[in-house]
């Protein structure tokens, strides 16, 4: 495809190409890359020798030689590279992990895909498709051992119902650059739910655009950055059809003087898109000083003919009389320090409708922050 302009009542204008060399190397001046630390990510903007991401094949999933043309996937949701990364992750990845939903399928089990990672360095080119009518829940389980530059297109078909989680967890070590697309049709449903516990550098771009009226989608988010991770979560919600929802929210605890995270929420709301909701909200809590965490929500309307149109920021520091009204109770300070981070997490992970999916995520998250091993010593303690 050739380099085209997006329309100029876009908030981040770009160009959309799937060819490399139509795109421009990021410098860090640019809006969109003026938070992330180019100098640790630079050989993702060069054509490199790197393996390709891949998955156990089973029910749903298979893994396909990558092709030349655009797949049927990326056509419904009419995807198309937006930067260099992307472009280069599109072109040069190898094979394609892809998860089809069949029309109609209702998949009781969670389908967990385990994407590993073969070479130091890889592309990654994933896609999901659920069909008309069908109802599921995917877990993406990416390999945090090594580095990956990826795609994820996501293609919700009409009155279908899938819930997506992307799992970063593991070694502080590995960079992760990820382009997420979603496109959901008409009365269909999508939740996005990402969980960023692991990684030296983590950039997720997430968008969502509709294909019909009364289509519904909820990105949340929940991350821990501590020591010297960074990690940054851009959100782009086009609200181009009538009559339909987008909620937005995402969640962050700091800790470290060199932990950084980044978060913009970017919602456009066409003129023809009469009647919908939106809101976004992003919080984040630094448990120490010296975190940094940025927040920047955009809301942009083209027509003034909506239910409800709204956003949300703000950044604090660790509660102290939380702190106290535990302590007072008996509980010692790091567990309770530990208890309200996991509280401010919660209300964003409630809205996972799978317990078992919900309660895995839990567990990972006070794995990190220690809950584990200090009811442990609490207990020993007791007795």
């Amino acid at each position: 495809m050739s380099a085209v302009q997006a329309p100029p009542s876009d908030l981040a204008p770009r160009v959309l190409s799937n060819d490399p060399s139509d795109h421009d190397v990021p410098h860090g001046r640019e809006e969109e890359w003026r938070f992330t630390p180019i100098d640790k990510i630079r050989d993702f903007f060069a054509p490199g020798d790197w393996g390709t991401v891949a998955a156990a094949s089973g029910e749903f999933v298979s893994v396909r030689p990558a092709s030349a043309d655009t797949s049927a996937v990326e056509s419904s949701a009419q995807w198309v590279a937006t930067d260099l990364p992307s472009a280069l992750a599109r072109t040069k990845a190898a094979d394609v992990v892809s998860i089809d939903i069949p029309a109609e399928a209702q998949v009781a089990d969670v389908i967990v895909v385990d994407l590993t990672a073969p070479a130091a360095a890889n592309y990654g080119r994933i896609e999901i498709s659920a069909g008309a009518f069908s109802k599921a829940t995917v877990v993406l389980r990416l390999d945090m051992t090594s580095d990956i530059s990826g795609i994820l297109v996501t293609d919700v078909a009409d009155q279908a119902d899938l819930t997506v989680l992307t799992l970063y967890d593991g070694p502080r070590t590995s960079r992760h650059i990820w382009q997420w697309a979603t496109t959901v049709g008409r009365d269909a449903q999508f939740l996005g739910l990402s969980i960023a516990l692991g990684g030296s550098v983590i950039r997720l771009q997430q968008s969502v655009r509709y294909a019909g009226p009364g289509g519904s989608a909820e990105l949340l988010g929940a991350f821990l950055a501590a020591d010297e991770q960074f990690q940054e979560f851009r959100i782009f919600v086009d609200h181009n059809q009538p009559n339909c929802s987008s909620n937005v929210v995402f969640k962050g605890a700091l800790s470290g003087e060199s932990a950084h995270t980044v978060w913009i929420g970017d919602v456009l709301v066409r003129r023809e898109a009469t009647g919908i909701e939106t809101y976004e909200l992003n919080r984040n809590l630094l448990l120490n000083d010296g975190p940094r965490a940025d927040s920047v929500p955009n809301l942009e309307l083209e027509t003034g003919d909506v239910v409800s149109a709204g956003h949300a920021s703000a950044t604090g520091r660790f509660d102290d009389e939380q702190l106290f009204y535990l302590e007072s109770r008996g509980i010692p300070e790091n567990l309770a320090r530990q208890l309200v981070v996991r509280g401010f997490f919660v209300d964003v992970l409630a809205k996972v409708k799978d317990a078992e999916l919900r309660d895995d995520v839990l567990r990972r998250i006070e794995e990190r922050i220690g809950m584990e091993a200090l009811e442990e010593q609490v207990s020993e303690d007791v007795q």
